[in-house]
């Protein structure tokens, strides 16, 4: 075997398992071919894929105008750090500002990185603008939140698996129920120094949660009467997946702050984005926060052919069209099989399903991996819950034949 190849899916588990950390615990398929809305097992098998690499691959897999980008701009200039300009930064930056109608961006890598970047933001904000004491800056959240994995943000996570053996964790955060206006309302009485209200407009890792109509906007409501800024976390919800170019859009809100990722470079490689008007993002001065990578040419020219490709093919358009169709679909499914599918939710095409337990032990997992033998992609989150998301070049008819796989796997559950 060379150091590049791996000739069989066994072979490649073992050797991750031996190699790799064992911080993910993977479906049993080993994939080295993707196009569109399928990818391949190193033995030749097409599955359909229905995560989407966590909604980064929204307009499917090696989509051939955000290759042709990477390759061009890969062969003329990938890195300068942010040292000097680069001729390409600047173009990425007007382009995504005019797009979501912002003054000001600020391009980074990962989505955790984003998250961090507008919790600073919104912490300098507070200091310079609200007038809040130094060291006394807080950001409220809410439970069951997953906004990443650095030390920083798990300091505010609700999940036992992100936060144990991991302390001391960081304060000046606040912790509420998700869709509580109450409670939100309440936490922002009772703390001047609250600079911000970091959310997901739906709750992506949590089961794919909708909060209530009008929740979003109520909340950016409550955030301008106390002067704090809404933070909403698109990193999952954003980029066309819900049937809106942004999840936030469903309430006309427009986010103080608004964070992107995932499908900002169509999963081709790291590009997140935190956006906000001059006001905001201006407080961060020169020498106060940066990355390496972050806004490089290869980065920017990705996002540019990303975002294109989103409007150029109605995807907004159609994942509000197939979502519609999907969630019909399997509320057919949990008619018929009321007592194995307990619940269909969603937006888009980011949408999730309940699976009661067999009698004889079975789980999500169980249907997780019998989706596999039948030629479908999806993976279980918190037990019970399995999430559901194409990519959004999906057409009908494909929908459908996932559909019916879906449907004869859970019949046989």
């Amino acid at each position: 075997m060379s150091t590049l190849s791996i000739t069989s899916s066994q072979q490649a588990i073992e050797t991750e398992d031996k190699y790799g950390a064992h911080n993910y615990h993977p479906l049993p398929v080993v994939l080295n071919k993707g196009e569109g809305v399928h990818l391949w097992d190193v033995e030749g098998k097409r599955y359909y894929d229905f995560l989407s690499a966590y909604s980064a691959v929204n307009q499917g897999h090696c989509h051939p105008h955000i290759i042709n980008a990477l390759i061009e701009q890969a062969q003329q200039l990938t890195l300068t750090s942010r040292a000097f300009y680069n001729d390409k930064l600047g173009i990425a930056e007007k382009y995504i500002c005019e797009l979501f109608g912002y003054d000001k961006s600020l391009y980074m890598n990962s989505g955790a990185e984003a998250v961090e970047t507008a919790i600073k933001l919104a912490r300098k904000w507070g200091y310079l603008k609200k007038g809040i004491a130094s060291h006394n800056a807080e950001i409220i959240v809410v439970e069951r939140n997953f906004h990443g994995r650095t030390t920083g943000i798990i300091s505010f996570s609700t999940d036992p698996d992100s936060t144990k053996g991991f302390g001391p964790y960081m304060p000046g955060f606040k912790v509420i129920p998700y869709d509580d206006l109450e409670a939100l309302e309440t936490a922002l009485k009772e703390n001047p120094n609250v600079c911000g209200f970091l959310v997901e407009p739906i709750q992506g890792e949590a089961g794919v949660v909708v909060p209530q109509e009008g929740y979003l906007a109520k909340a950016h409501a409550l955030c301008k009467e106390y002067n704090v800024l809404l933070m909403a976390d698109e990193i999952q919800t954003g980029i066309a997946r819900t049937g809106k170019m942004l999840a936030s859009y469903y309430d006309d809100v427009k986010a103080d702050i608004l964070i992107l990722g995932k499908a900002l470079s169509g999963g081709v490689l790291p590009v997140s984005c935190v956006l906000a008007d001059d006001d905001i993002m201006l407080c961060i001065q020169p020498g106060e926060h940066g990355s390496t990578f972050g806004g490089n040419p290869m980065a920017a020219a990705v996002a540019i052919a990303a975002l294109e490709v989103i409007k150029e093919e109605d995807l907004v358009e159609n994942a509000y069209k197939l979502g519609e169709i999907f969630r019909d679909r399997m509320n057919q499914l949990k008619a018929k099989r009321p007592e194995v599918v307990t619940l269909v939710r969603g937006r888009g095409l980011l949408n999730a399903i309940v699976i009661e337990p067999a009698a004889d032990g079975r789980t999500a997992w169980d249907v997780c991996v019998e989706l596999k033998e039948n030629g479908l992609l999806a993976k279980p989150t918190h037990g019970d819950i399995i999430r559901f998301a194409p990519p959004l070049v999906m057409t009908e008819e494909q929908l459908h034949e996932c559909c019916d796989i879906i449907d004869r796997v859970v019949m046989n559950f």
